[in-house]
């Protein structure tokens, strides 16, 4: 995908220094979810440095200027996800990759999480690129590192709103599970779960 440059998070701080980085993110303006700017603006770095969850900056030249549009945080995670939420083929795709437990018919899946992903509505930069573009370049970053590392799998957490929702399975993937907020995200997110989504990346 052209027209784009990703900007690892961690880099700019060794780069311009942390104030610097923290003055140029001040800006990031994200009404539709607090979280999005709230992560951003207060974790982001400090979990950057850590390694704990590397973002990703998306600029987009704006009248001659590289301007941030967009960013997404990915995480490495576990899920699991039981034989009955998911289709047979999805499933014995997925156990390549995974834990299965006979018992509980349940397999734990060690996998990338899309753990933040948002634009910039500041000065109408959202405009610059689209929901779908943003979770294609995240999407694509996974792939660059499971080349490396293997597996096949990326999925997200989302609050259960239909426009969400409707987001996700448009690209692609699909719900298996509910986890229940932790109580540091009760304040921030609406409801009181996350729906789980997944999706098998192609080559």
């Amino acid at each position: 995908m052209t027209g784009f440059q990703i900007v690892s998070l961690k880099d700019m701080i060794e780069e311009l220094g942390e104030s610097e980085v923290k003055s140029r993110l001040s800006a990031f303006y994200c009404p539709l979810n607090f979280d999005i700017e709230y992560f951003l603006k207060n974790k982001a770095i400090e979990f950057a440095k850590q390694q704990i969850a590397p973002t990703r900056l998306v600029f987009a030249s704006y009248k001659g200027d590289l301007v941030l549009c967009g960013y997404f945080t990915i995480a490495t995670k576990s899920f699991v996800v039981s034989k009955n939420n998911v289709s047979s083929n999805t499933f014995k795709r997925l156990k390549k990759f995974g834990t299965y437990d006979e018992v509980s018919k349940k397999c734990s899946i060690p996998a990338p999480l899309i753990a933040q992903l948002g634009k910039n509505f500041q000065n109408g930069y959202d405009k610059l690129i689209s929901g779908d573009e943003l979770l294609t370049l995240a999407c694509n970053e996974v792939k660059k590192v499971q080349y490396i590392i293997g597996g096949k799998v990326v999925y997200i957490e989302c609050e259960d709103k239909s426009r969400l929702l409707q987001f996700y399975e448009r690209n692609g993937f699909k719900s298996f599970g509910k986890r229940n907020l932790d109580k540091d995200e009760r304040d921030k997110l609406d409801g009181e779960y996350l729906v789980q989504m997944l999706k098998y990346l192609e080559d």
